[in-house]
């Protein structure tokens, strides 16, 4: 195994400019920490948060590492990944990861301080994920695709999900349906959008990409993407919103406007969060499974741990939650 040594002798630095470039420290030139950097990669070199050459040491612990720890939709898968730890006798760390490279969150990945993490967020990027997955330390991500043998996936049905919102607007005699998504980075969304796209295409109708905007997967984002379609007065017939989040945000908007949810215009969202049955009025919407996605992704991580063999990819279904937000 490569020795932090030999990182600094390939790359031609001293060992502490080595240790500097590879911790982010802003004491090293650019040039020089991307050359340690290749030189890591080249040599397979993967730190340790005692000492690169020694065996890691078990910690008990589970990494669960997300983009947002706010918001109601992570409150339930949280739980679910909270539940089978305990059951198992670990302890779980749930981390941002806002600041991206720079975070205590890849600080956690890159130097091994748990025994397995849990990956939801969209800006902890394919690299980093890679690097740091090896046999003894299992991942698990929630929101994308990554070739390489000790990184696993456990998604939700994103395209189907997509493509089940927007056939039901369709199903209610919807042509002119817009959809507000996510962050374009999220593989979340892009597979969301997909849906949409695909079920349009099958009904033979126009998506209309000058009614599509981003609202960030956040209440506010939602908010403020439905305010710019109502201030350009080309409403559509049906949003279909990449969120619950969003939708709730939108439907704020329309009742500001005193526009009529859903004698005007229908809505549709996406997770099914506890909120979205309690908004006026009940916000149709997909339901995932996020305490289940959780629960089985640190089960996985378990079984990994144990020597078991795991299949490389698990996917959950999705389902259509009819309440009142689109027309009938």
């Amino acid at each position: 195994m490569a020795t932090i040594k030999d990182v600094a002798k390939l790359a031609g630095v001293a060992v502490s400019t080595a240790s500097y470039a590879l911790n982010n420290s802003t004491r090293i030139s650019a040039a020089t920490k991307q050359r340690v950097e290749e030189a890591a990669r080249t040599l397979n070199y993967k730190k340790n948060g005692i000492a690169s050459d020694l065996k890691r040491t078990k910690t008990n612990t589970i990494a669960l590492i997300l983009s947002d720890l706010s918001g109601p939709y992570y409150s339930e898968l949280i739980k679910g990944v909270q539940d089978v730890t305990m059951a198992n006798g670990y302890d779980l760390i749930a981390c941002s990861s806002i600041g991206g490279p720079q975070s205590t969150a890849v600080k956690f990945l890159r130097e091994k301080r748990v025994d397995g993490a849990i990956i939801l967020a969209h800006n902890i990027s394919d690299q980093i994920t890679i690097e740091s997955a090896q046999e003894d330390f299992p991942l698990i991500v929630l929101d994308r695709d990554i070739s390489n043998k000790y990184v696993y996936h456990v998604e939700v049905d994103n395209e189907h999900g997509g493509y089940l919102a927007t056939e039901y607007l369709i199903e209610k005699g919807l042509r002119n349906i817009a959809y507000i998504g996510g962050p374009q980075d999220s593989n979340d969304n892009k597979k969301r959008l997909k849906g949409y796209m695909e079920a349009l295409k099958n009904h033979n109708l126009t998506a209309y990409s000058n009614l599509n905007s981003i609202g960030n997967f956040t209440r506010e984002g939602g908010y403020k993407a439905t305010k710019l379609l109502i201030a350009r007065g080309e409403l559509p017939e049906g949003i279909f919103y990449g969120n619950d989040e969003m939708a709730i945000g939108g439907l704020q908007a329309f009742r500001d406007h005193q526009i009529k949810v859903p004698e005007e215009i229908s809505v549709i969202g996406f997770d099914d969060i506890q909120l979205s049955e309690y908004v006026s009025p009940p916000l149709t919407t997909i339901k995932q499974p996020k305490y289940e996605a959780g629960a089985l992704a640190v089960d996985l991580i378990f079984q990994l741990i144990e020597g078991k063999q795991i299949n490389q990819k698990y996917t959950l279904s999705t389902e259509l939650v009819v309440r009142e937000s689109v027309r009938k």
